[in-house]
């Protein structure tokens, strides 16, 4: 069994590290410029998306039992507002560094987890993870994946 879940841990850990990598070789491919354009006319911009999934990830560390967030303030502009509804964002050059930042202690959060210890979120009562074991850490980060996919799909359009 400890091999089983060690083996779950790692797939589910190099998805993310390749997933990562993808969007870091997209993000950085990219200038400043093409990032304020839009996907498509009237939708999200290149910087909204770089900022919406810094704060996801940023989210990820609370939710995941690592540590506190460490970018609460872009809560507000990038999860909790659509773009262009939010005066004042922070700049380009800092959102790349907060992604960078973020991703990065992710992944030392990631190399320290212990297959066994790895499952079960404090966010998730006891009794509820009886019951619902899928509810787990390993789960949040598929589907922090998969949203991270999605969303480098479309920041792809902004490559010329």
């Amino acid at each position: 069994m400890e091999a089983q879940k060690q083996l779950v841990v790692k797939s589910v850990l190099d998805a993310w590290n390749s997933r990562i990598e993808a969007a870091d070789k997209l993000f950085n491919g990219l200038t400043d410029e093409q990032l304020q354009q839009e996907i498509a006319p009237g939708r999200n911009r290149g910087i909204y998306l770089l900022g919406h999934l810094t704060a996801v990830h940023d989210k990820m560390l609370p939710l995941l039992d690592f540590e506190e967030q460490v970018y609460p303030h872009l809560d507000e502009p990038f999860l909790h507002k659509a773009d262009k509804t939010v005066n004042t964002i922070p700049s380009t050059k800092e959102l790349r560094e907060n992604w960078k930042n973020i991703n990065a202690k992710l992944a030392t959060h990631f190399n320290k987890l212990n297959p066994t210890s790895g499952f079960k979120s404090t966010s998730v009562s006891g009794e509820d993870f009886a019951k619902e074991p899928h509810r787990n850490r390993i789960n949040v980060v598929v589907g922090r994946t998969n949203h991270m996919q999605y969303h480098i799909g479309q920041v792809a359009l902004l490559k010329k």
